[in-house]
């Protein structure tokens, strides 16, 4: 049977639901500007009846009704777009740390401005083609000094700027793992507290809007994927493992890698091997400090070890108006102080490798003959050895050009005598050492009897880097061979002091007799100023100005790529934020609309109590005895 009071009751679950309706609708307008905060809804339900369909209710037609209560307070999120939103943003913050540091990149180039590097080399190409003109004057030639000099200066500034940035990319690397592990630590605290709260029959809505603006920010840093386990476990994969489950996370540590110069690499806490991220800004610093920051400078490096070891070539044969010869022009440190380049590379006190940049067979090849001979060369590659065959109809000319187009980490020319030069190129893998010769191979006779590089064909008689004295397996005990130069030349490679003390012994002549020959002689002024255009192999590019256009234009491409590649990820992340907030943004005008429905609905059941208190009033006051 009813309670006469039982009015009141009703009335009062309209006031307390229709209150917590517009409580909601104020926390709603409060938050309407805050980032990740969504909207919530007063979900309503009628209140049991009293008389539920069994055996013991009354007798009696129908349910009595009680009025209203709040079924629960729902926060409006699509989860599926959530998800999307997630992947996007593992895109989005790798391609906006790109296009930053390319910009930098580029702006080193200073291309095609006259003070880049190109246009000092160009200068410096000029000074020697006056000295070949003007052997005598020493106003040409102290030219020649003074633009070595200033090209010198552009080569040390071009390094220490690509070396700064990859500097700065090692800083922001240890920045962002503190700030990846601050997020993980946040997230699985909150993890902790909205399970709790759920354990309480509660909403934690605002808890849960606070842990997907932090895994949003987290998907920036690093690519992530989230799903839960149970009803309320939450996890966050990266690489296919948990780096946050439950309460439970993983952290991110840094560790020096001393065969990547001391940069860091990264590795989850307890474990032993690196971790590479597949997307967010983490990968693409770590990508640009490894290998687009590192490839410019290999780049730098590789112009400037070749360009050094040429004109040396030339010059250390040329002579000086008093005759001297043998002088280098720029000076050259080894990487070791070893004759035969052997290396302590495990530190164990035994040489167990050699590191040899050049080697010049024995004969004199000529580009157009045919080899005659049938084989396959065996060459270092980036990963693994890389196999170059050669027939009997191939000329010389042919098979340097199938050598280096190969991939392979070498590049062949012939020297000033017509010998084939074999140089190390800078290697792709950070664990091998640049300008370093790792293998050669030949099941033929071609590097042994042709070109007289190696002693014996076959496996016997390759040249392999990883033992001491590997220089025995060369053809001769004459023949010319260069040890690796010291890490980085173009940061420390100079103008050999003793030309800058006496201009007097910059070698202009190739011959040291007098007249045509001697004091008048511009022959090897003129031949180091041909190397400007001379087909030299520096990599992969023919000479110097293919070399400087390949590399302008591939840090260009990057560029190009990186700033597209950004403007369309932001597109898409615009698109999906903006069904987000359409979907759980506050909109003020249906806010306020609600407030009224609300109001109307508390004026109601205010209204409606003080009618069931007068009804009482008559009952209890008035009715007489």
């Amino acid at each position: 049977m009813p309670s006469t009071f039982s009015g009141i009751e009703i009335g009062k679950r309209s006031l307390l639901a229709h209150s917590q309706g517009l409580n909601t609708i104020g926390h709603n307008l409060s938050n309407a500007s805050v980032e990740g905060y969504s909207r919530q809804r007063v979900e309503m339900r009628a209140s049991p009846p009293i008389y539920l369909p069994q055996l013991n209710r009354e007798e009696r037609a129908g349910q009595i009704g009680q009025g209203v209560e709040v079924e629960r307070i729902e926060r409006i999120r699509d989860m599926l777009l959530e998800g999307r939103i997630v992947a996007e943003s593992n895109a989005e913050g790798y391609w906006e740390s790109r296009d930053k540091y390319i910009l930098m990149l580029e702006q080193v180039y200073n291309e095609p401005m006259e003070l880049s590097l190109r246009g000092s080399m160009d200068k410096f190409w000029e000074s020697w083609q006056e000295l070949s003109v003007h052997p005598q004057e020493m106003g040409a030639r102290q030219a020649v000094l003074q633009r070595g000099m200033a090209l010198m200066d552009s080569f040390h500034q071009r390094f220490m700027r690509f070396k700064g940035i990859r500097d700065m990319l090692e800083g922001d690397i240890q920045a962002t793992v503190q700030q990846v592990n601050n997020l993980t630590t946040e997230i699985a605290t909150l993890n902790a507290q909205i399970v709790k709260s759920k354990a309480m029959d509660d909403n934690p809505n605002d808890l849960l809007d606070r842990r997907d603006l932090l895994v949003g920010e987290l998907a920036t840093l690093i690519d992530i994927t989230v799903g839960t386990r149970d009803p309320d476990e939450f996890i966050i994969y990266s690489g296919g493992e948990h780096i946050v489950q439950g309460r439970h996370f993983e952290r991110l540590v840094t560790e020096a890698d001393r065969d990547n110069e001391g940069y860091s690499r990264l590795r989850w806490q307890g474990e032993s091997r690196n971790i590479f991220f597949r997307g967010g800004k983490l990968a693409a610093m770590v990508e640009l400090r490894d290998v687009d920051a590192r490839g410019e400078i290999q780049k730098l490096d590789l112009v400037t070890v070749n360009f050094i070891d040429l004109v040396n070539e030339i010059h250390r044969k040329g002579y000086s108006l008093s005759g001297r010869s043998g002088l280098d022009f720029f000076v050259e440190y080894p990487f070791i102080n070893n004759i035969s380049g052997n290396y302590d590379r495990n530190g164990d006190g035994e040489y167990d490798s050699s590191y040899i940049f050049r080697i010049s067979g024995n004969n004199q090849l000529k580009l157009k003959e045919q080899i005659g001979l049938r084989g396959v060369l065996t060459l270092p590659g980036a990963i693994d050895n890389i196999t170059v065959e050669y027939y009997p109809t191939d000329t010389v000319e042919d098979l340097m050009s199938r050598i280096n187009l190969s991939g392979a980490e070498v590049a062949v020319r012939l020297n000033q005598n017509g010998q084939l030069s074999i140089k190390g190129l800078p290697a792709a893998d950070p664990a091998y050492p640049d300008f370093v010769l790792r293998y050669l191979e030949d099941s033929g006779r071609f590097l042994e009897g042709y070109a007289g590089v190696l002693r014996n064909s076959g496996r016997d008689g390759a040249f392999d880097w990883q033992q001491a004295d590997a220089v025995i397996a060369l053809r001769g005990g004459d023949l010319e061979f260069a040890v690796a130069p010291l890490a980085h030349p173009a940061g420390w490679i100079e103008v050999n002091p003793v030309l800058l003390k006496d201009p007097g012994a910059i070698a202009a002549a190739l011959n040291s007799g007098r007249g045509a020959g001697g004091h008048g002689d511009g022959s090897a002024a003129l031949a180091i100023a041909a190397l400007r255009t001379d087909k030299v192999m520096i990599g992969t590019a023919s000479g110097f100005d293919e070399f400087f256009a390949a590399a302008v234009t591939e840090i260009g491409l990057k560029g190009e790529e990186a700033s597209r590649a950004l403007e369309t990820e932001k597109l898409v992340m615009k698109n999906l934020k903006d069904i987000r907030e359409s979907i759980s943004g506050v909109n003020i005008d249906e806010e306020l609309t609600n407030m009224i429905k609300f109001q109307h609905g508390y004026s109601a059941g205010a209204r409606f109590i003080t009618e069931i208190d007068r009804m009482l009033d008559i009952i209890i006051n008035r009715m007489g005895v």
